[in-house]
């Protein structure tokens, strides 16, 4: 091999990815998960303590796990073993632990991370077991699967579980911006990027840190250079990311423009309408998780109990869009909307709270009646708590005449329902049991 070859070799070498290059060394340059490290939080106290013990991180990719660990050996001066679920075997496991106990007999610890330990089966998780219980290795597994159902028992039972969160928007804007100024990012040259375009890449992340830097390295290489400085536009982040509206503002008018136009247009029943906005929406980067929740809160403002079920879909489709994230949720979204659409409309939930609520915060002093007053000590009891009570189930009708408002609501009506879909039989139902109630109210007069 000539010469040049050999040094062609080394010189092409490709430079590490921006993630890479900004890989957080140090517990105070670590982008998020505040209700773990920050200041006397539980995991930074290990820490800082030098009094790490087996564990599991369990979170969504891109939040720093595998950063987390490498933190954690570099600060407890410990032997980082990075080990793969994917392409090592109890083979390779038996040697790591043969070196790490020969390292523990001359006071080196050695953290084992283990990537993806939800992949390894119950033989490979079996194997580390008597190594944790040595103390030869310190076991560190991170994993985006529930580790109740994807670590066994007596694995998990020597770790302690740590969840990792989601990054939030404004911490990957702190991210971003870190990025831009650091010298392992883009410190050494001159980036002009608008404060919206970097909430937009990040909200476009979706909570990953490791996307939203490689999308900012993406944009970044692909800006207008004029040879002194690199703009970032618009038209940068669209064509880099195939999202067409993604710059919307979330905070602003458009947003609630949006989430309006679908509301108004399931509560019109014009399921074209309203599929058409879902879509408006998750195209421009709208978190899927947001549309679900106000999706969720409409099954019960504008349908309730003219059709119970739809309650129960869009929690599914909450659910789903938890679990898979877009752009497959997509689909799911689209079947909640769609059958909101289609599906009887009822506001008598939101008038009875509204009502309610009315006089909860006018008569926040109304004692509780106290035939309906638990009666847990002996005082109580003596107090009269509980006392005439009639337990509903013993009746012969299942009802009772027992007053359960405060004297001075006794009477007052809440609860409207309308006959919409199946809300007419709960009208019945409800109308039934009133009539009960008036007529063994006069028997008892």
């Amino acid at each position: 091999m000539s010469n040049y070859e050999q040094q062609s070799l080394f010189q092409d070498e490709a430079p590490q990815p921006l993630a890479a290059r900004l890989r957080p060394k140090t517990l105070d340059e670590f982008c998020g998960q505040r209700h773990l490290l920050g200041d006397g939080k539980i995991l930074r106290r290990l820490i800082e303590n030098d009094n790490v013990g087996s564990m599991i991180f369990w979170g969504p990719p891109g939040v720093g796990k595998t950063t987390l660990a490498r933190i954690i050996a570099n600060r407890t001066e410990s032997e980082f073993v990075d080990f793969s679920a994917v392409t090592s075997g109890i083979k390779e496991i038996k040697q790591v632990m043969e070196q790490a106990e020969k390292a523990r007999k001359f006071g080196q610890k050695t953290i084992l991370f283990v990537d993806e330990i939800h992949r390894f089966n119950k033989a490979q998780q079996d194997a580390f077991l008597p190594f944790v219980e040595k103390g030869s290795i310190i076991l560190i597994g991170a994993t985006t699967e529930n580790p109740s159902f994807e670590v066994n028992g007596a694995l998990l039972s020597r770790c302690k579980v740590f969840v990792l969160q989601q990054l939030k928007t404004d911490e990957l804007c702190e991210l971003l911006k870190r990025a831009l100024t650091d010298e392992r990012g883009f410190g050494g040259q001159t980036v002009e990027i608008d404060d919206r375009l970097i909430e937009a890449i990040a909200t476009f992340a979706n909570g990953d840190a490791r996307s939203a830097l490689s999308t900012l390295e993406m944009v970044v290489l692909n800006g207008d250079f004029d040879g002194k400085k690199t703009v970032v536009t618009d038209e940068t982040i669209e064509q880099c990311t195939s999202k067409k509206s993604l710059l919307y503002d979330k905070s602003g008018e458009e947003h609630y423009n949006l989430i309006s136009a679908l509301h108004k247009s399931m509560r019109n029943s014009d399921p074209d309408a309203a599929v058409y906005w879902l879509a408006r929406m998750l195209e421009a980067g709208e978190d899927p998780i947001y549309i679900a929740r106000r999706v969720t809160r409409f099954a019960s403002e504008d349908v309730g109990l003219a059709d119970p079920r739809a309650l129960e879909i869009c929690v599914a489709a909450y659910q789903a869009c938890h679990f898979i994230g877009m752009p497959e949720c997509s689909v799911h979204l689209t079947q909640a909307v769609v059958y909101l659409s289609l599906a009887p409309k009822s506001n008598a939930m939101e008038v009875a709270y509204l009502s309610a609520k009315k006089d909860a915060l006018g008569m926040l002093s109304e004692p509780v009646p106290l035939v309906i007053r638990n009666a847990p000590t002996r005082l109580m009891k003596e107090l009269d708590y509980g006392k005439g009570y009639k337990y509903a189930h013993d009746a012969p009708d299942k009802l009772t005449d027992m007053q359960c408002l405060p004297d001075s609501l006794a009477g007052r009506e809440y609860y409207v329902p309308t006959e919409e879909g199946l809300e007419g039989r709960f009208k019945t139902r409800l109308e039934s049991i009133k009539e009960w109630k008036r007529a063994h109210s006069k028997k008892k007069s």
